[in-house]
């Protein structure tokens, strides 16, 4: 089975419109329109199995409206394994960390960048606590983005002094560890204990050896395919660890089981 770990479409109402912008801020060509049938065909066309969709709360207002289309998704598309969102600035952030449990959400994906906090931030503590409890995984957008360029919210030495705080988290880390910061999550991050995985996404640009090196340190059952799409293509991330020197075992755990394993899923 194979399983991208990070991709986004987006409500219908909106999708068009958050494509466009997107597009303009990032000058970045879209794989899909933002539609959840969008995904499912590039699905087929990259011979993905299924997916992890992603979406954010960038307003504290947004997180019950989210959730709700995510579980809506996630109930009627057997490819897509949607993830919830929370706000930190929102009062009620604990019971709707709850309430996505109950929905039958498969994890929680925060955006400092987008959400405007720093990864280590001590007053994200309680959210983080109120995750573990949950005994949820929870993505974040990590390194280098086009909505913050002079501003990382999420760099290695951040995430560092979070995963000390919160070893029992179960974190994602995206963009293999911090997306154009690589040689620091080499030093700083591969290797850390505890279940703190690093995704593919976006890492086209990350030279091979590098990325081999990060993979070797952190260990293979700890890295999960995943494109980003609609910004990247699975087949191009699939690709890219063709090229790699690892052994059959470790890309088929890296192209699926992991998450399988993580996510709870039957692989039959």
């Amino acid at each position: 089975m194979i399983i991208d770990f990070h991709t986004h479409a987006f409500n219908p109402k909106v999708a068009e419109r958050a494509i466009e912008k997107l597009e303009k801020i990032s000058g970045l060509k879209a794989y899909t329109r933002g539609s959840v049938d969008g995904l499912i065909n590039r699905f087929d066309e990259w011979g993905v199995d299924a997916g992890v969709m992603l979406s954010i709360a960038t307003k504290p207002t947004q997180q019950q409206v989210i959730n709700d289309w995510a579980a809506e998704i996630n109930d009627t598309n057997s490819r897509i394994l949607a993830f919830g969102s929370v706000h930190p600035d929102s009062e009620d952030a604990p019971d709707e960390i709850q309430r996505i449990k109950e929905l039958g959400l498969y994890g929680i994906k925060l955006h400092p960048d987008y959400q405007n906090f720093m990864v280590d931030d001590p007053r994200l503590d309680e959210i983080y606590e109120c995750i573990t409890e949950a005994e949820l995984p929870v993505i974040f957008h990590a390194g280098y983005d086009c909505m913050s360029p002079e501003l990382i919210h999420c760099p290695p030495e951040r995430s560092a002094n979070m995963l000390k705080r919160h070893p029992k988290m179960k974190v994602i880390l995206a963009h293999l560890g911090a997306n154009e910061y690589w040689h620091d999550v080499y030093d700083l991050l591969a290797g850390t204990d505890g279940e703190v995985y690093f995704d593919t996404s976006f890492t086209a640009n990350c030279p091979d050896e590098l990325m081999l090196k990060i993979i070797r340190k952190h260990g293979a059952e700890r890295i999960l395919l995943a494109s980003d799409c609609p910004w990247e293509s699975t087949q191009k991330m699939i690709e890219k660890l063709l090229r790699l020197d690892l052994g059959d075992a470790e890309r088929e755990a890296i192209m699926g089981k992991n998450a399988a394993r993580l996510l709870h899923l039957n692989m039959e």
